[in-house]
């Protein structure tokens, strides 16, 4: 197995054993649509037909009753077969595969990010090769090309683009910007005077979740891209260049210079995303502003139509001399990615089965959740989701989150280290350089 997956697996199920029995019954998941028996799949008893296991992570409605429509649309098209469904948070998922991939129980059908940590699972062998599968018929080409491109390694495809074109975006309240006059910025000053105006009256600029650390990396990438532009990062960590790099240090120095200013809400690095606390925020009117991946809109959608209607969106402002292109994005060209687990006792029919998750059928209900489908063609109507494709159109760049375009172990030291930015707790510099050294040791 690969050195760094087996470090990050013992991490992971070190992790596992610490949390308490009363920590793992506060999570708040949707049941499992037939049970609660994850591995692989394999024959029952009743009618001898093939149990197929899927986990996603897909918890906010409508997206669970979308997957359960699918999966059971393609038991009633294949009658030998019914997947067994569980849905599971975000962060406990990722704890949990890790643990199933080092005990050899991983489900049949499950979803990831690509990037690093997909890489690390095809070099230990723990996904099944889908090239065959996604080139009859030519099925590869319905998705976009940047999604393709995103599940691609050795020349081979080893996932299929599911839930959502999903660009990290600035969304707003456009009732706050009209009250004060205020105009959606192009520029990094443009937005602190924005947010001074806020302050003045009494609202929080920026809401902010960063319990979970993903949230506030998104920050933290940005203004790297916006200062040393794409090359910074990508240069970084494929070892042709440094973390060291003056971007890393000019967006971390930008970044506590804001927490400074108060331009967050009080505690969010103990504040939770997945239970929906810096939304809370937003819906309240307290705060103005977050930067959250455009499953924004969705999310929104299945949880306060009446705020829905008062959110904008604009994409991360420019850094005046910086070399960062303002059109560039960060995200991800299909969200979710569903692998077929090496170990499946039907691989084909688990394949099968992803493509009832992204046939015509969920694509338009997936749009109608306000989600944009990693497909050719798609179109939309909602203008809040023509702005998102938009921005997706004319990126010259889109970079994948850094927490999943890195290896498993440089990823949480990313994640680690840009909370610690957050708190004040460490110096861009030190950053830079414990980063610097991972990166380094890893190559």
């Amino acid at each position: 197995m690969n050195k760094v997956l087996k470090k990050s697996l013992a991490a992971a199920l070190a992790a596992a054993l610490t949390v308490s029995i009363a920590g793992c019954g506060s999570e708040k998941t949707t049941e499992p649509s037939q049970s609660t028996a994850s591995g692989n799949s394999a024959q029952t008893s009743a009618g001898d037909k093939v149990t197929l296991n899927m986990w996603h992570i897909q918890t906010t409605d409508p997206m669970p009753a979308i997957i359960e429509d699918s999966m059971k649309r393609f038991s009633e098209d294949n009658q030998n077969y019914k997947v067994v469904v569980t849905p599971m948070q975000n962060d406990a998922f990722k704890t949990k595969l890790q643990i199933a991939m080092s005990s050899n129980s991983t489900p049949d059908i499950f979803p990831h990010w690509t990037g690093g940590p997909m890489n690390q699972y095809v070099d230990s062998d723990k996904l099944a090769d889908l090239t065959s599968y996604m080139n009859e018929n030519d099925y590869k080409s319905r998705f976009m090309d940047a999604a393709l491109s995103q599940v691609t390694y050795k020349d081979k495809l080893w996932a299929v683009p599911v839930e959502n074109t999903s660009v990290a975006m600035m969304f707003y309240n456009k009732e706050l910007f009209a009250k004060y006059n205020l105009q959606v910025p192009k520029t990094i000053s443009e937005l602190e005077k924005i947010c001074d105006t806020l302050k003045s009256n009494g609202i929080i600029p920026f809401s902010l979740a960063n319990k979970t650390q993903w949230t506030g990396s998104m920050w933290y990438c940005y203004l790297v891209d916006r200062y040393g532009g794409a090359s910074a990062f990508t240069n970084a960590a494929n070892r042709t260049g440094s973390f060291e790099n003056e971007a890393f240090t000019q967006a971390g120095t930008k970044l506590q210079e804001w927490v400074k200013k108060d331009y967050f809400n009080k505690g969010f690095n103990g504040t939770d995303e997945d239970s929906g606390q810096s939304r809370t925020l937003l819906y309240s009117g307290k705060a103005a502003m977050t930067l959250m991946g455009s499953w924004f809109l969705s999310t929104v959608g299945g949880e306060n139509k009446e705020f829905l209607e008062k959110v904008g969106s604009f994409s991360f402002p420019a850094v005046e001399g910086g070399k960062g292109d303002p059109n560039a994005c960060l995200g991800t060209v299909g969200d979710n990615f569903y692998s077929v687990a090496k170990n499946s006792k039907d691989a084909a029919a688990a394949f099968k089965a992803i493509t009832y998750l992204i046939d015509d059928t969920a694509a338009k209900k997936r749009i109608e959740a306000g989600r944009i489908p990693p497909i050719k063609g798609v179109t939309v109507s909602d203008s809040r989701l023509q702005e998102v494709l938009t921005a997706v159109e004319k990126a010259p760049t889109v970079q994948l989150w850094y927490d999943q375009y890195l290896s498993p172990e440089l990823a949480q030291l990313h994640k680690d280290t840009s909370q610690a930015l957050f708190g004040l707790e460490k110096t861009p510099e030190q950053v830079n350089k414990e980063m610097e050294a991972l990166a380094a040791k890893q190559k």
